[in-house]
């Protein structure tokens, strides 16, 4: 029963959508008008909580096809794990992929990813989800979800234990400026 409920819900903006085309056919119109809903405009008799429960239970894709180099399957065991929270009261959760090592889900209130490691130059770790246009960030001090696609950040200034730790230390241990000259070369 639940299966043919979720069904219908993916299905009822085309339904919608046929129907509203067809007057203009039957009519023999030459011209036909397609309306589309607007996008922040659902279907009537579709409620917003139908739809998120349609996606909570609809499975994030799993393409096996992707597979990961030995150097990032090691990056993948230095994520960390675990609900991590990050600034104005959000949280990220990231969860190890139980089917394929190497993977995770990495879920907010709003959405949720599949990511995996990809090496970076700059020695952070980067975790991304190419098909959804995401990419996880995890320094030393903090890590951040960003969103390629939209070109913003989803979440910030997120920190596990171990970060929240490195960058209290880097509060009250500050590395020096490379703009003040060393002590030896200022006596010169």
């Amino acid at each position: 029963m639940k299966l043919f409920a979720i069904a219908l819900l993916l299905i009822a903006p085309g339904l919608i959508w046929a129907q509203s085309i067809a007057p203009n056919i039957a009519q023999g119109s030459e011209k036909v008008s397609v309306t589309k809903p607007a996008a922040n405009k659902l279907p009537s008799g579709v409620r917003r909580s139908a739809l998120k429960v349609v996606e909570e239970v609809t499975p994030v894709d799993e393409d096996l096809s992707v597979t990961l180099t030995e150097a990032e399957l090691e990056l993948a065991k230095r994520v960390h794990i675990g609900a991590i929270p990050c600034e104005l009261g959000a949280t990220v959760i990231i969860t190890p992929s139980t089917k394929q090592p190497g993977f995770f889900r990495v879920q907010t209130q709003t959405a949720s990813f599949r990511m995996h490691p990809v090496e970076s130059r700059t020695g952070a770790i980067r975790l991304e989800d190419p098909r959804a246009g995401a990419m996880w960030l995890q320094l030393g001090n903090k890590s951040m979800l960003m969103s390629q696609k939209l070109g913003r950040r989803l979440a910030d200034d997120c920190m596990a234990p171990d970060q929240a730790a490195m960058a209290l230390m880097m509060k009250n241990n500050p590395l020096p400026s490379i703009l003040d000259a060393p002590a030896n070369s200022a006596k010169q």
